[in-house]
């Protein structure tokens, strides 16, 4: 098995920045230059949006970084110990050990498994201190490869996961599921209170594991039995049901959805992200063993529903507006891959096929084969195959959109009622906006149903029968009877305004979905301009060119932030930090490529100057759009769809101006908007 860390690969002592972000670039050159991974901008930019997910610092002056990536070739180490320590985000402070595990998208089993033992031996002081006190690269390698080969001169203490197995316990694999067993009072002969337990990362490498011993560690001192089910990349296996049965409440450390939650229904809960499994693991547990003892308790629902979210974000003050939006945005999110891929697909129909290729399409995909070709050959043929996908792709927009917005509000029993209902509201043709009422009615009528106490025989029937029936006739039969047609009759008056629109009322269209896109980059107020977009794509056409028109508009001022963010970096280097410019650099083909979150680095770091320059920017440019009439068949790709842009050169040339202006703004407000703080600027490390 290929090596997992070499000397090369070690850095000691050494001062690689004072953030996150030049630590994990610099670890990730190191990786490429090992030939370990075939680009560090790749690399580095999985294993920083790994990072924005959840810090990856944890207790004792550790973080781990890392990601899987396509850009990774075999699996690897990197390991820093720094001087100074740099803020990962640990409730305790900064780090200095840092180790950078990068995967390939395909890693095998036993290499992952390897990963996450090292991952495991973090939480062990003796190990750590070893690492700290090490002389050499040679050294760290040594005691790195002794920790995954379980030498005890790496780290003498037994590993919580090869605690003996409870008297409650089940069969289990080690690697899948972690126990820790309490002492059967001998006056009595009752046993110790049983918890179970699952943990899950988005990567699945490290924190699932790290929090899985940290549990299992805290449960041992506290005498009590726990079995951990880690949902990691490495592999899983389940609880056994009997274990689940015996225990008086449950830990959910999770990042991402649990696997078969199902099988916890009824238990008390205790849920929270997975790495306050690692930080206060012994909260956890006395959180849970309190929950055991308390009959109204949060108890995990009996049809999966994801409850226990909602629940905790009304506990802390979420109100309506806040759940609408999570649910809209939800909604919008899952849609996009549907218009992204017809819309495309459509484009190219059109590219191959030409305008006409609408009115033959279906005729022409039934009648012909590749041995029996239309008038006009193959290029027509495969144009009609092409739009036809795309066509059937983009029917799938409104329910989609409609099923996840249920979805988000009453997780897998909501998304069949949404579905229908988003069918229903295509059906009257409410469109877009049919599709947002019927979600929000689905949701939350399956939501409803979902909180009535049933018969336990009947428990097993909700999710899958009681729930997508009942809450299908409510939610699709008010579409049907009172909802559909006033909502259709606004979608008529809205479509026909906007094909009306010319002159200067197009101008001042393109100017208000300029500044929605620059607002928030990606965010609430984005979304809903790029979803009105979407929404209309499938209604133009050769003689109502208002929504490609629209379309075109929404996409080339979304590409300005990053874009001029990047420009700006290149005039005035001084104004950024060390980390900026090198997000510039990447900014770029982000927003070459219509990612307007390319810019969210600098927003976050001086919001007041880079997100109104941002705004000017994107309103020059969809108003330019408007004006000229420039077009796009394309929901997405920016640049590199050029061949489903009407007027490229204009399309072009409105960015360029739009880019210009933002960046000239934001560098005049960076040097006279505001006295600049001599902390502004990072010094780059000697060593970087």
């Amino acid at each position: 098995m290929t090596q997992l860390i070499t000397t090369e690969l070690v850095e000691l002592d050494q001062n690689l920045g004072n953030s996150p972000e030049t630590v994990i670039r610099h670890l990730a050159s190191k990786v490429a230059a090992t030939g370990r991974a075939s680009e560090v901008e790749g690399l580095f930019a999985d294993a920083f949006a790994r990072e924005q997910k959840t810090a990856t610092g944890i207790p004792g002056g550790i973080a781990i970084p890392h990601c899987r990536s396509a850009a990774v070739t075999e699996p690897t180490l990197a390991m820093a110990r720094l001087a100074p320590k740099v803020d990962f985000g640990a409730k305790d402070g900064p780090a200095d050990l840092i180790f950078f595990i990068a995967a390939p998208d395909g890693a095998d089993q036993a290499h992952l498994k390897l990963l996450s033992k090292l991952a495991r031996s973090l939480i062990k002081k003796d190990f750590t201190a070893s690492l700290r006190s090490a002389s050499s690269p040679e050294e760290i390698v040594e005691l790195v490869e002794g920790a995954l080969a379980d030498k005890p001169a790496a780290h003498a203490a037994a590993a919580p996961a090869e605690a003996a197995v409870g008297a409650s316990a089940g069969p289990a694999s080690a690697s899948t599921v972690t126990t820790a067993s309490g002492s059967a009072d001998p006056a009595t002969g009752s046993g110790p209170k049983r918890l179970v337990a699952v943990t899950a990362c988005p990567t699945g490498i490290a924190h699932t594991y790290m929090a899985a011993d940290s549990l299992v560690l805290a449960a041992q001192e506290a005498g009590v039995d726990l079995q951990v089910e880690t949902q990691g990349s490495s592999g899983a296996k389940a609880l056994d049901p009997a274990v689940i049965a015996a225990a008086d409440a449950v830990i959910f450390a999770v990042d991402v959805d649990v696997r078969g939650k199902e099988r916890f229904a009824g238990k008390p809960v205790i849920n929270a992200p997975v790495k306050r499994g690692i930080d206060e693991p012994a909260k956890m547990v006395q959180e849970a063993l309190a929950a055991a003892s308390d009959p109204n308790a949060r108890r995990v629902p009996h049809f999966g529903a994801e409850e226990q979210a909602e629940q905790a974000a009304t506990e802390k003050g979420e109100h309506i507006g806040q759940k609408l939006k999570r649910a809209l945005l939800t909604g919008v999110s899952y849609m996009i891959p549907f218009v992204a891929g017809g819309g495309l697909l459509i484009a190219l129909g059109f590219l191959l096929g030409g305008y006409n290729i609408t009115s033959v399409a279906d005729k022409v995909v039934l009648a012909n084969n590749f041995g029996n070709l239309p008038e006009g050959g193959l290029a027509i043929y495969l144009g009609a195959v092409l739009f036809k996908i795309g066509a059937l792709s983009m029917g799938f927009l409104v329910p989609a959109l409609a099923g996840y917005i249920a979805y988000a509000i009453a997780d897998r029993p909501g998304i069949a009622p949404g579905f229908v209902a988003g069918a229903v509201s295509g059906f009257m043709g409410a469109g877009f906006l049919g599709g947002i009422v019927g979600g929000l009615l689905a949701g939350y009528v399956a939501h409803l149903i979902g909180t009535w106490q049933v018969p336990r025989w009947l428990r097993g029937l909700m999710p899958v029968v009681i729930i997508p029936l009942l809450a299908s006739i409510v939610a699709s039969g008010l579409m049907f009877l009172v909802l559909g047609g006033p909502i259709a009759g606004l979608t008529t008056a809205l479509n026909g305004w906007l094909s009306g629109m010319t002159g200067a009322s197009a101008v001042v269209l393109g100017i208000i979905l300029g500044l929605m896109m620059c607002f928030d980059l990606g965010g609430p107020v984005n979304k809903v301009a790029y979803a009105f977009a979407v929404a209309g794509l499938s209604a133009g056409s050769a003689s109502n060119q208002a929504p490609w028109q629209i379309m075109a508009t929404v996409m080339a001022a979304g590409m300005v932030p990053p874009l001029a963010m990047a420009l700006a970096t290149v005039l005035d280097r001084k104004l950024f930090s060390l980390a900026e410019r090198e997000n510039g650099k990447a900014a770029w083909l982000l927003g070459a490529s219509f990612i307007s979150e390319g810019a969210i680095p600098f927003a976050a770091a001086d919001p007041l100057r880079v997100i109104p320059a941002s705004m000017l920017g994107g309103a020059l440019t969809g108003a330019l759009c408007m004006a000229f009439g420039v077009t796009s068949q394309a929901p997405h790709g920016g640049i590199f769809v050029f061949f489903a842009i009407g007027n490229l050169l204009m399309f072009v040339l409105s960015i360029i101006a739009g880019t210009i202006v933002s960046a000239l703004a934001v560098v005049a407000l960076k040097r006279w908007a505001a006295p600049k703080s001599a902390a502004t600027v990072e010094k780059v490390p000697a060593t970087v």
